[in-house]
């Protein structure tokens, strides 16, 4: 297929992507689908939809080429009869690979309404797996394996239905070596966590969902979306909208984008709370010198931000306890986590949010006890114990909240990996709070806004450049 055959294919999935943004695991997927037949559907019923709704999106991609299902013994199995099946009826060319027989009566019943053979393919026009779905928890083997990769192979365009085969659906991680790439993800009735985390996430493609009428399940986690932000009431001022106050420490340059990044976030007003005058401060960037304590005694502060250039010593030491404190709202990030020790956090009542990357996150585990397991477990292990909000931010970010909910990130451009990026992140998050936004609502519109600044950045941008899109990123949401 042509670079702009798929790049115009792209485009229109991603403005026909659906809104929904619940994120299940195995076991809530197949309750969602028992609360679903004991309200009168069927197994049958929701094969049909589902398969018949994979089967418009590769309808559409496949553009009259022919396609190749590989069906599995399993209900995922039974969904790939279906899509051939409807594909057969629109006068598509259609093969069916079954290299396992059916295993349920609902895939047996699917195979039996397929009305082509099985057996043979159709090379050079689309590939969709339908071998495993969300349940598979053991490797494929290499038998199959081999199969996946070489129908993949011979294939202009591959699709997954639900999950590429070899994917363990809850963790994201992969369960044969050498699995291939897909161009689409088609996931069914509910976003999966291996959608959404690395490695899976990456071997997906563009993802799309079929709905087959799925209710909001309590507990489930949630993609991370467009926050709907608005614009200040026609008779706000600096202070109403929030002041955030960011200490800085013995690296000015970080404090200095985390404040910038927070004047473009939502704040009315951002002061940066420093031991000497920072070189090269903005014009519109107050800057308060003298003792620390005494600065935050100002009772018109309404969130701090405290770690980008903190330092790791006595004076960084001091400086984070006495913000901490203060009891605001408050956003540690830098070596404030590093600092962070669990008997700081003792009697605070306030909002509190933590934005680790993979090497502070590691040093919160080991200084908060929070014993070795599964990610996403450890996640909201360390939220609950520290009270805070966790912004686990790299590749596949993750916000954990003390009260166990919890929100995937959409995958942001890769150049947000250089340096200064995750101060400008601790600036969003904590305007966020300045203005009021409780934590884990603070924490995710940041990432979002973060995000959508890099996208619209451009490639090889400094964290200067990420500041100044900030205004349109945020435009965005209004």
């Amino acid at each position: 297929m042509s670079p702009s055959v798929r790049t115009a294919i792209a485009s229109r999935l991603r403005t026909e992507m659906p809104a929904t943004d619940q994120i299940l695991t195995v076991a809530q997927m197949r309750a969602a689908e028992a609360a679903l037949i004991a309200a009168g559907e069927t197994v049958d019923s929701l094969m049909l939809r589902a398969g018949r709704g994979a089967a418009d999106w590769v309808w559409r991609v496949a553009a009259g080429r022919p396609v190749t299902v590989l069906c599995g013994p399993g209900n995922n199995g039974g969904d790939g009869y279906v899509i051939a099946e409807t594909l057969r009826a629109r006068g598509l060319a259609v093969a069916v690979q079954a290299p396992l027989e059916p295993a349920t009566d609902a895939a047996r019943r699917a195979r039996a309404a397929f009305g082509g053979e099985v057996g043979g393919r159709a090379k050079g026009g689309v590939f969709v797996d339908c071998l495993f779905g969300s349940g598979l928890a053991r490797p494929l083997g290499d038998e199959l394996a081999a199969l996946v990769r070489d129908l993949a192979r011979s294939h202009a365009y591959s699709i997954a239905v639900d999950l590429p085969s070899g994917v363990a659906s809850d963790s994201g991680e992969l369960l044969d070596e050498r699995l291939p790439q897909f161009d689409l993800t088609i996931a069914l009735g509910a976003w999966k966590f291996a959608h959404w985390l690395l490695p899976a996430m990456d071997m997906m493609g563009q993802l799309r969902l079929v709905g087959i009428g799925v209710q909001a399940v309590e507990g489930a986690a949630t993609v991370v979306t467009r926050p709907a932000l608005r614009a200040p009431a026609r008779d706000a001022h600096k202070y109403r909208r929030g002041l955030l106050a960011v200490v800085g420490g013995d690296m000015p340059g970080a404090s200095l984008l985390a404040a910038r990044s927070a004047m473009h976030a939502g704040a009315g007003y951002v002061k940066l709370l420093s031991g000497d005058i920072p070189p090269a401060v903005p014009d519109d960037l107050v800057v308060e010198t003298g003792k620390l304590p005494e600065a935050l005694a100002d009772e018109r502060i309404a969130a701090l931000a405290v770690g980008p250039g903190l330092g790791r010593g006595t004076h960084g030491r001091d400086r984070l306890q006495a913000a901490l404190e203060r009891d605001l709202p408050t956003l540690c990030d830098a070596d404030a986590l590093v600092l962070l020790r669990p008997g700081q956090l003792a009697g605070r009542k306030a909002g509190l949010i933590l934005t680790p990357h993979a090497g502070e996150l590691a040093q919160l585990f080991e200084a908060f006890a929070i014993p070795a397991g599964e990610r996403l477990s450890r996640l909201r292990g360390l939220a609950a114990a520290t009270r805070a909000v966790v912004v686990a931010k790299g590749p596949d970010t993750i916000v954990a909240a003390p009260d166990g909910r919890l929100s995937v990130a959409p995958p942001a451009p890769s150049w947000l990996s250089a340096a200064g990026t995750g101060d400008v992140l601790a600036g969003i998050a904590a305007s966020r709070l300045a203005t009021g936004v409780e934590p884990f609502a603070a924490a995710c519109e940041a990432v979002w806004l973060h995000g959508e600044a890099a996208r619209l950045a451009g490639p090889a941008f400094a964290a200067s450049e990420l500041v100044a899109a900030l205004p349109l990123a945020y435009a965005a949401c209004l």
